[in-house]
């Protein structure tokens, strides 16, 4: 098919949602995926300017098949706006990646075409993929990994607060240079933080055993079981499998794919297996 014919009767009709990021970012790769979706498909093509613009453009797609031009954060944009509609089976997404590589590593990881022109041909005849999603008690979605990394400095200590920490450098520098010698630096300490980790119902970690990360990861078998691992500095990890998992202790940030969110002091984790679907490759 030229890019001149119309679609025919049998093509799909797709909503074509491209991410403002996306167009900034590299506007030739965004109008070659147009072209090519355009020509295997009756597409509405919609071009938001905020969030809220592309929360709309998704809750208007009526029977449309969603295709997201855009990167990790359009992806995982899209993904919350169609999990918070509560569809019995969520609405198959398409993504054509666009974007700094940087910001591409969940689309990869996930399967997903690295070349606009894959992605875009993907989304005209590719299969339906169902994934799991980590749904948080805040209504908040996982969807590769979840990571809880101990920070530099506990809370109260100054290094929570901008500015604080370089000028207590500085005048540790000053004083250095006025007494010699100088006392060797300390050992590097690795950052730690006391939380409670628990795998339905089992504590896998108390408050009394300091803990450098935690990590939760979906979809990573078909039983619909995330995989946790907790990190400590001087035993081995600890990793099981569970549907559920409840973490607590002193206010903790965390990293859900790409984004970042806390303070907070407790938070529960839940499985929801095969919640989504993405368009991937046949085959």
């Amino acid at each position: 098919m030229s890019a001149a014919q119309p679609p025919g009767n049998g093509a799909p009709h797709l909503l074509v949602v491209i991410d403002p990021v996306a167009r900034r970012t590299d506007g030739e790769s965004v109008r070659i995926a147009k072209d090519v979706l355009s020509a295997g498909s009756h597409a509405k093509i919609c071009l938001p300017d905020s969030p809220g613009e592309f929360a709309r453009a998704l809750s208007r797609r009526g029977g449309r098949r969603p295709v997201v031009i855009g990167d990790d954060r359009a992806l995982r944009r899209a993904v919350s706006l169609l999990h918070r509609e509560r569809e019995p089976a969520m609405s198959a997404l398409s993504l054509v990646p666009v974007g700094a590589s940087g910001a591409l590593e969940l689309a990869h990881s996930l399967g997903v075409p690295n070349s606009a022109v894959a992605a875009a041909r993907t989304a005209l005849d590719g299969a339906v993929r169902r994934l799991d999603l980590l749904v948080d008690d805040s209504d908040g979605v996982v969807l590769g990994a979840l990571r809880i990394p101990a920070l530099n400095g506990a809370p109260g200590t100054g290094a929570d607060r901008p500015g604080v920490s370089s000028v207590w450098d500085a005048c540790r520098s000053l004083v250095r240079t006025l007494v010699r010698p100088a006392p060797p630096e300390p050992p590097a300490v690795p950052p730690t933080h006391r939380l409670r980790v628990e795998a339905d119902g089992v504590v896998l970690n108390d408050l009394d055993r300091p803990v450098a990360s935690v990590t939760v990861t979906s979809g990573c078998g078909d039983d619909g079981l995330a995989a946790v691992t907790i990190d400590a500095p001087d035993t081995a990890p600890v990793t099981t499998e569970a549907k559920a998992v409840t973490v607590s202790g002193a206010d903790f940030r965390y990293r859900a794919d790409i984004q970042v969110a806390g303070p907070v002091r407790t938070r529960t984790w839940t499985v929801r297996a095969g919640a989504w679907g993405l368009m991937l490759p046949a085959g």
